[in-house]
């Protein structure tokens, strides 16, 4: 599936399909022996995308370069949790949680008296989920509203019409979200993002650096998707997607220095290192184990 400006995707298909491999990676570190956070709802997604006919294509070929996509999961993950934990200690009673996808942090986190979170997503998206936690009697644990939009276009009015009070200090998320933008999209996203935060807002990133966007990366991710697929070819499993596909490549504003020129105090963390502070490094001898990323938390002044 290529990407167009306008295209919409369910949850086994385009970039809908990533949340369920996400999920997934969720649901096995949920079961890990000693887990740094634990989603009690992730396995039920898999079940219920199962039951409706969806196969996962990802069948861990290549068990060291999938160890290490789960360790960088994992500890992508719990960075967030964090971050919204802080947030909330510091008395941030509002959240938006932009490409919520299957995120279940409105209901496994231990959230502050009288916080509204807010999850944006495609509409199909966020029916399947709240479908399934509907079947499972799941309770959000702070307020919750789903607010089916897509981000390309005017969330800002979708948002408030929900509730949403720009005045209100808010701690903002984008997780597993830029490279399924353009450029241009990217710029809108956190200049839309700037315009509702008031003082003392928070948000966190999942940045990409340079590197990730390179040709020379792109050949050698897709050199391997290659082999996956007919790997996946020879055994009869179901095609290996190519999520490159999916992404924008092409070069783009760097997301810290952004912030920091409007008045964000911005903090960076790259991937290599929050791997290290979890205990989740990856193998030193493989070639690209995890994403050129860089986690950011920045507070406006």
């Amino acid at each position: 599936m290529s990407r167009t400006d306008d295209d919409s995707w369910d949850i086994t298909e385009g970039v809908g399909a990533t949340a369920l491999s996400v999920a997934r990676a969720r649901a096995a570190e949920t079961e890990a022996g000693c887990p740094l956070y634990t989603d009690p709802y992730a396995h039920f997604f898999i079940e219920a995308a199962t039951e409706a006919g969806w196969r996962s294509p990802f069948m861990d070929d290549q068990p060291q370069r999938a160890k290490a996509m789960a360790a960088y999961i994992a500890s992508r993950t719990k960075f967030f949790d964090e971050f919204f934990t802080t947030a909330g200690a510091n008395g941030l009673d509002q959240a938006v949680i932009l490409a919520a996808g299957l995120d279940t942090r409105a209901w496994r986190l231990p959230w502050i008296s009288d916080t509204t979170v807010y999850e944006i997503d495609q509409p199909k998206v966020l029916e399947f989920k709240e479908r399934v936690l509907d079947a499972h009697r799941a309770k959000p644990a702070a307020g919750y509203a789903a607010v089916a939009v897509d981000l390309r276009h005017d969330w800002p009015t979708a948002l408030r019409d929900n509730g949403f009070d720009p005045s209100t200090p808010t701690a903002w998320s984008a997780e597993g979200l830029l490279p399924y933008l353009s450029a241009a999209a990217q710029d809108t996203l956190f200049a839309r993002i700037d315009e509702l935060s008031t003082a003392g807002s928070r948000l966190s990133v999942e940045a990409f650096g340079p590197v990730f966007y390179s040709p020379e990366l792109l050949a050698r991710r897709r050199e391997r998707m290659e082999q996956a697929r007919l790997d996946a070819v020879d055994s009869g499993r179901p095609e290996v997607p190519d999520v490159t596909r999916l992404w924008y490549l092409e070069p783009r504003t760097d997301v810290a220095r952004w912030l920091t020129e409007r008045g964000w105090e911005v903090t960076a963390i790259t991937a290599a290192d929050l791997m290290a502070h979890y205990q989740r490094p990856a193998p030193d001898d493989l070639e690209d184990a995890v994403p050129d990323t860089v986690l950011l938390d920045a507070k406006k002044l």
